[in-house]
């Protein structure tokens, strides 16, 4: 007897070692399980935690469960058969996995807080199967609340094969104490893990974008185009509902997407992007939910996805036509139910996120061409909101140079220069195929690229758009002959010249509206048999 009362205070000591070392939930439980499992006269060992009920409509004991909305899930099982040597006891699923709260043993414990300790010579009542006990020998039950800090976490459940006296009773409810302590302690471990990985994470994906959010956080611009978007922006970002923005490269779709974010209540929470059209097929999942420790190769630790370092805000996701098909319908089951798993992992996971969609693809020619789901493309598109491309919103292409300049001189530690009237006027009449993004880099190149206080612009065709064409110089809907092309070219700078009333010269002149130099744009004159004398006004002519 003594013997055995020395090994057993020896197990429990090495179990109350190990216990607070482990810093993973569910390999703390797992552990603890087997190891009491091992203890001479324990048949089985069982833990069960308070989740969110999850298998309602299936499981075993629905018609006892009163609310449908929490239970006891167990996580934990180990244990020896004697009847049946092969058996194996650390399956999860069964009869058993789920106890609504109040019911059965596991049920009470989990309601009351007290223990339950039930000697099968004295009393059968709580014992579902009366055989399986017999066969295996058991010859009492002891469930233990799992209790820290006045918090139920879960419940112990030990099966033996001896009668449980005081002593052993009070031996359990130690080891109950001591598992509650660490799985407090686990769970702080993850939140603490997850923590850092969101951090690390947001800090990943936001790193290369900090300074252009602090450059060009706001809408640019008062033509109706913009007006419009900014009501739209206004309407939905006080919602959660999924929003769609489309347009052209360059219009500005992620800023779009910002405002809505900023203005929205979850604005204190992060904004990740996930540019679809950036990840490889083979790595998608992975980058959107994340993936467990040995997934696959190159998977050294446990990673969370993008949704994970979004939680509680945004996802917007860029060029969401590049999404490969396959992976569209684990995107819309996020959508519908907020539950994902990671790569390599079991455990399902819960995520309130927004989602913001982008793209400058036809989305309703790629549902009929079969390359995007079509229920997805609905759930996307709740609202949508259409980027209006620069050459439709041309008024606001001098308050747009004004607040690049202003921003890309503080990057590179500048002055601001000044913008010619000329110059602006001249940034007008291109047609701009690259949008917003194209102006920006135009201003950028031209404050490196500018000398004196003023700045010039080089844009390729900017020179002799504007003739009667709004659209620039780009337009095929008619051919001109050698004739025709001169007198356009005449009637273009002559359109210049009244426009600064007769100046060649200087930063306000014609010749940097059409981009020239003043001895090119002369020579042309005098070829084009245009003079400028007192009095004569050539181009009311």
């Amino acid at each position: 007897m003594r013997d055995a009362l020395a090994k057993g205070l020896e197990s429990l000591a090495d179990l109350l070692l190990k216990l607070p070392q482990e810093h993973s939930r569910e390999r703390l439980l797992s552990m603890a399980a087997r190891e009491i499992s091992d203890w001479d006269e324990v048949a089985l060992v069982r833990v069960w935690q308070l989740r969110d009920g999850d298998i309602c409509e299936r499981c075993a004991l629905s018609n006892e469960c009163p609310q449908n909305v929490k239970c006891m899930h167990l996580v934990a099982s180990s244990g020896r058969s004697l009847a049946n040597p092969g058996e194996v006891w650390n399956r999860l699923d069964g009869r058993f996995s789920r106890f609504p709260i109040g019911v059965r043993k596991v049920g009470h414990v989990a309601q009351t807080g007290q223990s339950i300790t039930v000697n099968l010579s004295e009393d059968r009542s709580w014992v579902v199967d009366p055989k399986w006990a017999i066969d295996e020998g058991v010859r009492a039950i002891n469930a233990q609340p799992l209790l820290f800090r006045g918090e139920i976490l879960g419940v112990l459940g030990i099966f033996v094969r001896r009668e449980i006296d005081r002593d052993l009773a009070r031996f359990q409810r130690m080891v109950a104490d001591h598992l509650a302590m660490s799985i407090s302690n686990a769970e702080a471990f993850e939140k603490i893990r997850e923590l850092q990985g969101r951090m690390e994470l947001e800090n990943e994906y936001l790193r290369t974008e900090v300074e252009e959010i602090r450059s060009f956080g706001e809408i640019v611009g008062r033509s109706e185009p913009v007006q419009q978007i900014v009501s739209k922006i206004e309407l939905v970002a006080r919602t959660d509902a999924s929003v769609l923005v489309t347009g052209e490269s360059g219009t500005g779709k992620e800023l779009i997407a910002r405002e809505i974010h900023r203005r929205s209540q979850r604005k204190d929470e992060p904004m990740i992007r996930v540019n679809c059209a950036g990840i490889p097929a083979s790595l998608f999942e992975s980058e959107l939910f994340g993936h467990a420790k040995g997934a696959f190769t190159g998977a050294l630790r446990d990673r969370p996805g993008r949704f994970e370092a979004a939680a509680g805000g945004t996802l917007f996701l860029d060029e969401i036509g590049e999404m490969p098909f396959d992976l569209q319908a684990k995107l819309l089951r996020v959508l519908q139910e907020g539950q994902y798993e990671r790569v390599g992992e079991d455990q399902t996971r819960h995520v309130d996120v927004r989602i913001i969609a982008a793209t400058n693809r036809d989305l309703k020619s790629e549902v009929e061409e079969k390359r995007f789901r079509e229920d997805l493309f609905y759930r996307l598109n709740v609202f949508p909101i259409e980027a209006p491309p620069l050459r439709h919103r041309r008024e606001d292409i001098p308050a747009l140079v004004a607040h690049f300049v202003k921003h890309l001189s503080k990057r590179h530690g500048m002055k601001s220069p000044s913008v010619p009237k000329a110059q602006l006027q001249a940034l007008a009449y291109y047609s701009w195929p690259g949008n917003v993004r194209e102006l920006q880099n135009q201003v950028e190149r031209a404050l490196i690229t500018s000398v004196g206080k003023s700045l010039r612009f080089e844009v390729s065709g900017m020179g002799n758009a504007g003739a009667g064409n709004s659209a620039g110089v780009d337009s095929d809907a008619e051919i001109l002959n050698e004739s025709q092309m001169v007198e356009l070219q005449r009637r273009n700078i002559l359109k210049a010249l009244k426009q600064v009333n007769g100046r060649v010269y200087g930063d306000d002149g014609a010749a940097a509206m059409l981009g020239l130099k003043p001895s090119t744009l002369a020579s042309r004159m005098k070829k084009l048999g245009i003079e400028l004398r007192a009095k004569r006004r050539p181009w009311d002519e």
